[in-house]
């Protein structure tokens, strides 16, 4: 009897168990099952936007061609491992053209292949400089196979957009849409020609806004896969809206590795609206060179905070010449828009029209400062080179490990400075630092030095372990460091 009931107690605690298990495995799958459905279909976007989206074939002329030339990959070195895979089984990108005589004859060959995208039913397309930088001709072609050449009717290097007219009216064309809406972690998709193959979409998220890359533009950083050939295409959020050009990629390789970057829409229809104007983009300009305010050199100069871009130096005859800035000051406000790091500055400055006159506010000396100075137009500024300074007895080492003396008049004139004291030997602190022989010292605390007998007096008064910028010149730039006797 006991025995019956034993085996009864395991018959029915199996069965509990199983139900228990299956109770689990229900429970387990339905939560995946229900984000499988949260994630997003793009095929609907990409049939409303896709007929918009084109291919820009360009073609450049050359005076010889390659004997026995191999068919033309897009975006294919020929040391590639997939250049052989593309040539196997796919056909040539570009037809190829008749074997050209010897001699100083000219042809046009396909140059290259990139993307781009309509704004305009009148047949404007947006794309990137590089895209038809040097063309000779431009080849747009529609998803439905329509071919129409192209003219460009401007295009900024700086900024990297182009803007590209067709002949023709009722084409499809994208909608832009507001950057400052898009968030971080937001999907958005790509529709491009990667390695000249049209109409490819490839879909990610937004990883980064804002981002620096050290050109003009604050770039937007995503996930989505872009490769030689996307260039110029659309980055679309998932209303179908442009919010950005596909433009770069960060790779060891050649190909996606999971960062590219894109010009925010905002910024490009800036320069277009001037490109359709004057064919041009004009940018104000103001002749300083700049940097970043550091937290060490923030607290030195009395500043509680590391906003604003620090002047390092300043253009003879420039505006901000004019106005009376000098190197050392930091830009905190630009015809009051804030500067919140240095590379603010130059877009700010940027998009304001030449001739314009504002008020910029300036931290000199631990207090503000406003100056209004009138802004010129961008140009390619020429930088003077400093002579090598003659021979001079400097004073012996201070205790920063500086051993400095005056400037000779070739100094002064060579680099436009009237003060300061010239690095003639360094050690110590003042060399783990990085100042070295020939730096210029204009300053040391919030006293600007004139002479090295001055120099000397002032850092004779530095208390011992009390922290002092120095504000020292090199060549054309200026830059704070901080030093402790």
């Amino acid at each position: 009897m006991r025995s019956n009931t034993q085996h009864a107690l395991q018959a029915w605690w199996a069965q509990a168990l199983a139900v228990l298990a299956l109770i689990l495995t229900v429970g387990t799958l339905q939560p995946a099952h229900a984000a499988a459905k949260d994630l997003p279909d793009f095929s609907d976007l990409v049939e409303k936007v896709g007929p918009a989206v084109v291919n820009i074939r360009t073609t450049q002329k050359v005076s010889q061609v390659q004997q026995n030339a191999m068919p033309n990959f897009p975006g294919l070195d020929p040391s590639d491992p997939f250049y052989e895979f593309f040539k196997r089984f796919m056909p040539p990108m570009q037809p190829q053209q008749p074997q050209a005589p010897r001699g100083k004859s000219e042809r046009e060959v396909p140059a290259g292949v990139g993307s781009g995208f309509v704004i305009d039913s009148d047949g404007y397309i947006l794309t990137n400089h590089h895209v038809v930088d040097g063309a000779e001709s431009i080849i747009v072609t529609f998803p439905d196979k329509r071919e129409f050449k192209g003219k460009v009717i401007g295009s900024d290097q700086r900024t990297d957009v182009a803007l590209v007219k067709i002949e023709g009216k009722g084409f499809p064309a994208l909608k832009i849409g507001d950057v400052n809406k898009a968030k971080v972690g937001q999907w958005v998709v790509a529709i491009g020609s990667p390695f000249g193959l049209d109409n490819s979409v490839t879909a990610g998220i937004i990883s980064a806004k804002g981002r620096d890359t050290g050109e003009y533009l604050p770039f937007i950083q995503t996930d989505v896969a872009v490769n030689p050939g996307n260039s110029g295409g659309p980055l679309l959020n998932l209303d179908g809206e442009v919010v950005g050009i596909n433009s770069q990629i960060y790779s060891r390789t050649g190909g996606f590795m999971g960062i590219s970057f894109a010009i925010p829409i905002d910024e490009a229809m800036r320069v277009v609206k001037q490109l359709r104007e004057t064919g041009k983009v004009s940018r104000g300009r103001i002749g300083v060179g700049i940097g970043e305010v550091d937290k060490d050199v923030a607290k030195a100069l009395g500043l509680n905070t590391t906003q604003g871009a620090l002047v390092g130096s300043v253009t003879k005859d420039s505006p901000a010449d004019k106005a009376g800035v000098v190197a050392g000051d930091i830009i905190l406000k630009f015809d009051g828009r804030k500067v919140d790091k240095a590379s603010d500055l130059p877009r700010i400055v940027g998009e304001t029209k030449p001739g314009s006159r504002v008020n910029m506010t300036l931290w000199r000396k631990g207090a503000e400062k406003t100056v209004q100075i009138t802004v010129g137009e961008f140009e390619n500024e020429k930088t003077a080179k400093a002579s090598t300074p003659k021979k001079v007895e400097p004073t012996q080492a201070d205790r920063f490990g500086m051993a400095v003396s005056d400037a000779t008049d070739a100094e002064r004139k060579a680099l436009g400075f009237a003060g300061g004291v010239v690095v003639r030997a360094v050690e110590g602190a003042a060399a783990d630092a990085g100042i070295a022989v020939g730096d210029v010292i204009l300053q040391v605390g919030r006293q600007d030095i004139s002479s090295a007998k001055q120099f000397a007096e002032v850092v004779k008064s530095v208390a011992k372990g009390q922290t002092v910028p120095v504000l020292v010149r090199r060549g054309e730039n200026s830059f704070f460091v901080v030093l402790t006797p």
